[in-house]
């Protein structure tokens, strides 16, 4: 680039020696960030693939416009998102330790087509299989064999997560009325309600068999 574009010029050892001193910046980061190894070779293969690319065209809008176009075609959504943000940190930097005034990112508008994937479901004769095997055990009715059965069947009664059952308290669930209070993500509260009778009178069975161990813990399963 030509001193009478107006852009900032950067040697292509300018920036060899700054992603040196980016790389020696994370290397102490980790240590105040916590960052593992495999989250540091991650960034240093980022920014290594970018100025491969982009070479010394580092303030070049187009060229690195046309830099995130390959990194779509190529690589999923969240992967993108990770070297495109690594990029911009180094940029950030720069303009942090006065190496320049003018960052690209602050005129590139980068949009993310977000992809969901659905999450998986047990196929219903496998869940009959697990009940099946589980309801002719040998030792059922014992107070394990109550808590194992009461997980399984409450995490398919409500629908609720795993770690959601995990943290239930014990006065969070009513076992009358069948009401249960669920702190799901973002400590965000919400009521379920078990519906099988059936289900419901093993949660009582449970209760009453596992008690003593509930109330101490404070923790219903």
């Amino acid at each position: 680039m030509g001193p009478s574009s107006g852009k900032p010029a950067i040697c292509k050892q300018r920036i060899v020696d700054m992603f040196i001193h980016i790389l020696l910046l994370m290397f102490l980061l980790s240590f105040r960030r916590k960052l593992n190894n495999k989250t540091i070779n991650a960034y240093r293969i980022d920014l290594k693939q970018y100025f491969d690319f982009i070479g010394e065209a580092a303030f070049d809008k187009q060229k690195i416009e046309e830099y995130i176009t390959v990194l779509h075609r190529k690589y999923k959504q969240k992967t993108v998102k990770r070297k495109i943000a690594t990029v911009k940190a180094f940029y950030m930097y720069m303009e942090a330790e006065g190496m320049t005034t003018d960052n690209p990112f602050r005129r590139i508008k980068v949009r993310f087509q977000e992809t969901y994937t659905l999450p998986r479901i047990i196929p219903r004769k496998e869940i009959e299989q697990l009940l099946n095997c589980m309801y002719s055990h040998p030792k059922k009715n014992t107070r394990y064999w109550l808590r194992d059965v009461a997980v399984v069947e409450m995490l398919f009664a409500v629908g609720a997560r795993v770690y959601e059952i995990s943290y239930m308290r014990e006065d969070c669930v009513d076992l009358y009325s069948g009401s249960i209070r669920i702190m799901g993500k973002g400590n965000k509260e919400r009521y379920l309600s078990v519906a099988a009778p059936s289900v419901l009178e093993l949660l009582r069975r449970y209760y009453d068999a596992n008690k003593a161990a509930i109330q101490k813990s404070g923790y219903f399963l």
